[in-house]
């Protein structure tokens, strides 16, 4: 999966920039030059969809539809969802939400947003941990101009995201890609945890706990993107639980990093 999102609305962290990407003689790419480079390794199979400047979405269509490692890519009511994985509770998620039988994880993903930011009943990081399995997953809600980006903690699917060359994050599973279109600008994305484009990131695992930016220098001494860990001395203040009459995309600042 690849998805680009400006600068201007997802709001990634400044320690994913590094100072060397533009002293290295490979430096970063424009998003179109990501896109192009994404959908040229895959010219048969891939689908992309690009919203003006503000986003791109591109994923490679699985070779099965009864592949475990799951590629999906849906929308539904202006809302966009790239999900990799399978989820082992999905039948209890969707009897849960009230879903139908057929309901696959990227719909469940999207539908569980949708009750998050529309009637937010459950603190979003409580949603997330319940599912269950190895997943990854992108929701671009287009109306809202938000982003809301999660990794499994089981480690069986990696993601990856970096700084483009105008400043856009860039989020996909293609290491080779991440490391081409943001040069040393790029980590992996931290598992058990999500981000939200307002909110930051933050471990659905531990709440509680602050997300620390670890320092991470590569095999030839230069500085990278840095890691992110969740810090277990550190704990934020408080945890804001929201009623049913709240958005809940307006995370406190406190969660970010």
């Amino acid at each position: 999966m690849l998805a680009i999102f400006h600068k201007a609305f997802a709001h990634p962290p400044e320690e994913l920039k590094s100072p060397a990407s533009h002293q290295s003689p490979n430096k970063p790419k424009l998003p179109e030059q990501t896109l192009h480079q994404f959908l040229s390794l895959h010219p048969t199979n891939t689908f992309s969809m690009t919203f003006a400047d503000a986003a791109v979405l591109a994923y490679v269509k699985p070779d099965s539809p009864y592949s475990l490692n799951q590629r999906l890519f849906t929308a539904f009511d202006d809302i966009y969802c790239l999900f990799m994985g399978t989820l082992n509770n999905l039948c209890a998620q969707i009897k849960q939400y009230g879903l139908s039988k057929h309901t696959n994880e990227a719909m469940f993903v999207i539908e569980a947003y949708r009750t998050l930011r529309d009637r937010g009943p459950y603190p979003a990081d409580q949603v997330v941990k319940d599912l269950e399995g190895s997943f990854a997953f992108v929701v671009y809600d287009s109306k809202a101009g938000t982003v809301f980006t999660a990794l499994g903690s089981d480690g069986g699917v990696k993601l990856y995201w970096g700084i483009a060359a105008d400043g856009s994050v860039v989020i996909s599973d293609d290491l080779e890609v991440i490391k081409s279109g943001c040069a040393k600008s790029f980590a992996p994305f931290p598992k058990g945890c999500m981000f939200h484009s307002e909110g930051g990131l933050m471990s659905f695992e531990h709440p509680m706990n602050k997300i620390k930016a670890m320092p991470r220098v590569d095999s030839e001494g230069v500085m990278c993107g840095a890691n992110f860990k969740v810090d277990t001395y550190s704990r934020v203040n408080s945890i804001p639980r929201r009623g049913s009459e709240a958005d809940w995309t307006q995370w406190d600042n406190h969660y970010a990093s």
